[in-house]
């Protein structure tokens, strides 16, 4: 799963206040191996010791900031990796290939998920739009496959949080995503008046 978040909405629902002025767009928030049912997996043995290449820094803090704490991309950077990334051999083979492997999906495999949205006259106006809307535009820039939406409520207010693309293990084709939110889940869009 090849999760993206939109800036604002995590500034909007997170209880401490983002440190940094947002961009409206949307950034990766992790690349999570997953299972068709049951959890998905978590912290898993590290099996080739190759460190990220400093070099990929400069690429990362575009595409993956910590949009909560933007002094602080590293920890996130880690964290991600440790329990997610870890998970993904052998497929991933170790933490350099894991970001290499975000950078290439987000910047050159257009699965930029604002490029997609906008290649679809959809932009972050923060006007409300419908679930259907936004569907169609993820579906066809992902070969017709059903993203997972996030969305989140305050005030009477729900926004746009974050868009799952999701692939086969070898990352080879684009699928329908498992594991959708189910209703009553406090994450589940609803059909209409999505802020984005």
């Amino acid at each position: 799963q090849f999760t993206q978040q939109y800036q604002p909405a995590v500034c909007n629902f997170n209880p401490t206040p983002c440190k940094d002025p947002t961009d409206k767009l949307f950034t990766v928030h992790g690349l999570w191996p997953s299972n068709n049912v049951g959890g998905d997996p978590e912290s898993c043995k590290i099996r080739n010791h190759r460190a990220r290449a400093k070099a990929l820094e400069p690429q990362l803090e575009i595409i993956w900031p910590n949009v909560l704490d933007r002094t602080n991309h590293t920890a996130f950077w880690r964290r991600q990796w440790i329990k997610h990334g870890t998970c993904g051999y052998p497929t991933i083979q170790n933490e350099n290939d894991y970001f290499e492997t975000v950078v290439k999906m987000y910047t050159t495999e257009k699965q930029n998920v604002s490029k997609i949205l906008s290649s679809a006259k959809i932009e972050p106006d923060g006007i409300k739009r419908t679930l259907a809307d936004l569907e169609i535009a993820i579906r066809n820039g992902t070969d017709n496959k059903k993203p997972k939406f996030k969305c989140q409520k305050k005030r009477r207010v729900t926004e746009l949080v974050e868009v799952t693309l999701c692939s086969d293990k070898n990352r080879a084709h684009f699928i329908d995503c498992p594991n959708p939110f189910q209703p009553g889940s406090p994450y589940l869009c609803p059909t209409n008046n999505i802020l984005y």
